[in-house]
């Protein structure tokens, strides 16, 4: 059976709420580079269909989407953690933090969230945490989508300055390649050095 990945909206729109916003972030797992969160404001007419998880598209199905999304929606925001803050509060407080920063970018101000996963932010908006809502809410997927392209086009940059880590093709992910290199030439400025995958490639 097909979901209805409107049916969070409308009940916070039949609820009273006008200004509904998605929220989701990518990069928790990586052993390297930032996390990157994104909210996006869509209007109800928006038609993305097949949009759902970021992690379940093709790289081009992401890239047509965001293209669709930066084109249609009301709102997006981003925000950034950097290797340094994770390191320093830990992945899930930076991810947070990062939601934080990508929802006060924001205009108009939601006042109503969305938010992918078990944990609110902070702040007074009004908040639905959704396990798996990337996969359930249009809103929440179209987060991940611009999330995800956004933080891999970072990571392209980054290939550029770091050119012996090969990020262009594992985005800072912990595949066999970049754990070789990270034993081969040690770490570079945009590793989180806290991270257990990082000690392990050192050791």
């Amino acid at each position: 059976m097909d979901v209805d990945l409107w049916m969070y909206e409308r009940e916070a729109r039949n609820n009273g709420f006008s200004v509904v916003a998605g929220v989701d972030e990518a990069g928790r797992g990586p052993l390297a580079g930032p996390v990157v969160s994104a909210a996006v404001i869509l209007p109800s007419s928006f038609k993305a269909n097949g949009l759902t998880d970021s992690k379940k598209l093709s790289a081009a199905r992401r890239t047509f989407y965001y293209n669709q999304i930066y084109s249609d929606a009301y709102a997006i925001g981003i925000g950034i953690i950097d290797p340094l803050e994770i390191d320093r509060i830990n992945i899930l407080q930076a991810s947070l933090l990062a939601m934080f920063f990508a929802v006060t970018n924001l205009n108009p101000t939601p006042d109503f969230l969305l938010i992918d996963g078990q944990y609110k932010i902070r702040g007074d908006c009004h908040q639905k945490t959704i396990i798996k809502g990337d996969a359930l809410s249009i809103s929440i997927a179209a987060a991940s989508v611009i999330a995800k392209v956004t933080r891999d086009r970072l990571m392209e940059k980054y290939h550029i300055e770091y050119p012996d880590y090969q990020f262009q093709n594992h985005k800072g992910y912990p595949t066999k390649a970049h754990r070789e290199a990270i034993r081969d030439f040690g770490c570079c400025p945009i590793h989180r050095r806290s991270f257990k995958g990082v000690k392990e490639s050192l050791s």
